[in-house]
């Protein structure tokens, strides 16, 4: 029976980026299906005193998520992932800064009206953005970020967990077997943090 799993992002972080796209590898060797749902670390950092170089970004945060939950809306579910997968991939691999141009790109890649930029910059879909994020990090709590997966425990109970931080992201039965081992310790009563020290930067394969 094939396990539907939700996973939260922000096309902005490079760490979700990398997990995202071992989870495209999970659903290759496992039966699992991803459901692809925005959060946003400018709404998590919403109202929070930030350094002066982070407030600018949060500020550019806001625009890609506001298209995606757009485009969301117009044009189906369907359309989240081959988005999110252009903005990452000029944000992330192709170390792209101007968030404009990139999702004025990745609308055209995508195959979706360029109208859905005019978005960016306004607040006609944060109630909706707001909710796909609340959903998510409802689930983990705000002491975390970007990304959140959830999955049917043994009782049907949603289990979310942020996570997890890897690099680069493994292939094939590899991301299988982190997997297992990530539902595993997730799916533990009382289990709520496995963690180290980052000794690398995002590997972008």
């Amino acid at each position: 029976m094939t396990t539907t799993a939700d996973f939260w992002f922000d096309p902005m972080c490079p760490w979700a980026w990398v997990t995202s796209r071992w989870m495209l590898e999970v659903e290759r060797v496992r039966d699992i299906r991803v459901r692809w749902n925005v959060m946003s670390l400018a709404v998590l950092n919403d109202g929070r005193e930030l350094p002066e170089e982070y407030v600018e970004i949060m500020r550019q945060a806001w625009k890609p998520v506001r298209v995606i939950i757009a485009a969301q809306q117009q044009h189906g579910d369907s359309v989240v992932l081959p988005l999110y997968t252009a903005m990452g991939e000029r944000f992330h691999p192709g170390g792209r800064k101007d968030v404009d141009v990139v999702i004025s790109e990745a609308l055209d890649v995508a195959g979706l009206p360029s109208e859905l930029a005019l978005v960016a910059d306004g607040e006609s879909v944060d109630v909706e953005l707001r909710a796909s994020h609340g959903r998510g990090i409802g689930l983990v709590g705000t002491d975390v970020g970007t990304p959140v997966i959830a999955v049917p425990g043994s009782d049907g109970a949603l289990i979310g967990f942020f996570g997890p931080v890897v690099t680069p992201a493994p292939k094939g039965e590899a991301a299988g077997r982190l997997w297992d081992g990530v539902l595993l310790v997730a799916g533990t009563s009382g289990f709520y943090e496995l963690k180290r020290t980052r000794s690398q930067d995002p590997i972008f394969d």
